[in-house]
């Protein structure tokens, strides 16, 4: 089995920023199913860098007849990656109060990345899932956002314990955005991303194409 690399890896964080400045645009204007459940009062959710829309777009084309990728979240204003990171750090703290702070940040990165180096604070990830030509979600084995306490590890990319039609679903979606160049975050089957520093790690890039970003 392959090694699984954390957000919080300090390889991560070791990775340099070269900002190619690239604008958000909005999901919204393309053509791709957007799904309202992260929907905020600013519409930053359905915001990404030009450059990953165009890729997702190219990931769409390559789905078999009858399926469409369905996005759920890309954009996350730093502020906002604070607290969701901060909130489950909190939450781990108080179910393991043993742990040290350090393993607590590593347990923590599983789920929701470090603010410093959140692909989706640098407008490069995108959290989505598959569906029908009706709008219809498909089975991919928990739901988008699972915790791994809450799923018993199954929300890891390449877990055991989902059935097999989930298990099928996860690889057309995985095919689809590996060819069009996307990494996977492999904790969470749902996280893919493109020019951040993780994609850029695991690539074997030099350098991230986009760093934090305030919209």
């Amino acid at each position: 089995m392959n090694e699984i690399v954390l957000m919080s890896d300090p390889r991560v964080y070791a990775v340099p920023v070269r900002e190619c400045g690239e604008p958000l645009v909005d999901v919204r204007d393309s053509g791709i199913l957007v799904d309202p459940r992260k929907a905020d009062a600013t519409g930053s959710y359905a915001l990404l860098r030009k450059g990953v829309l165009r890729r997702l777009l190219h990931a769409q084309d390559q789905l078999p007849q009858g399926l469409r990728l369905l996005f759920v979240e890309g954009y996350r204003p730093p502020s906002l990656q604070r607290q969701y990171f901060d909130e489950y750090l909190g939450v781990l703290r108080a179910q393991y109060p043993n742990l040290h702070e350090a393993e607590l940040h590593t347990a923590a990165s599983r789920y929701v990345s470090p603010p410093e180096i959140a692909p989706h604070s640098a407008g490069a990830a995108v959290d989505l899932t598959l569906a029908d030509t009706n709008g219809v979600e498909l089975d991919l084995g928990t739901r988008m956002n699972a915790s791994p306490e809450e799923s018993s590890g199954t929300c890891y990319t390449h877990a055991s314990g989902i059935d097999t039609t989930a298990r099928a679903n996860r690889e057309i979606l995985g095919s689809a955005l590996t060819a069009a160049r996307f990494v996977n975050y492999p904790t969470e089957w749902w996280h893919w991303s493109y020019g951040d520093r993780y994609w850029a790690l695991q690539s074997g890039t030099d350098a991230a194409l986009y760093g934090p970003h305030e919209a």
